[in-house]
């Protein structure tokens, strides 16, 4: 079993900044991707950044050039660092992680952490 706690969500103004962190934990054999969702009033989740195992990164076209996903590998952490928030950004970020664990190796199952809530004011 993996577990997922997020830490850095906050209140913060039009053009600041956050940095959002997510460390796994559990019976872990291989940890294949780590991303960040998000969900914001009434919206769907929506995939906001990914990074799987070779360093390869993914980010939505509403974040791309504003945020920077990352990774401490020796500490199962993935990051998030959000510059020029703005208004729309407002939502709960949850961390992901598809991973094996230690019983059983299929590939990679989906493991999510509850949710860190961030609020970008005017």
């Amino acid at each position: 079993q993996v577990q997922l706690v997020e830490s850095g969500g906050g209140l913060v103004q039009s053009g600041g900044s956050l940095r959002l962190s997510c460390a796994a934990s559990g019976s872990i054999f291989r940890i294949y991707a780590m991303g960040w969702y998000r969900q914001g009033p009434g919206n769907q989740r929506e995939l906001v950044a990914s990074i799987d195992s070779g360093g390869s990164t993914n980010y939505a076209n509403s974040v791309k050039g504003r945020f920077t996903i990352s990774r401490d590998n020796a500490k199962n952490t993935v990051y998030l660092q959000m510059n020029s928030l703005k208004p729309e950004d407002t939502a709960t970020y949850y961390c992901n992680c598809n991973a094996d664990v230690l019983s059983i190796q299929v590939g990679g199952m989906d493991y999510w952490g509850k949710g860190t809530l961030v609020t970008v004011s005017s």
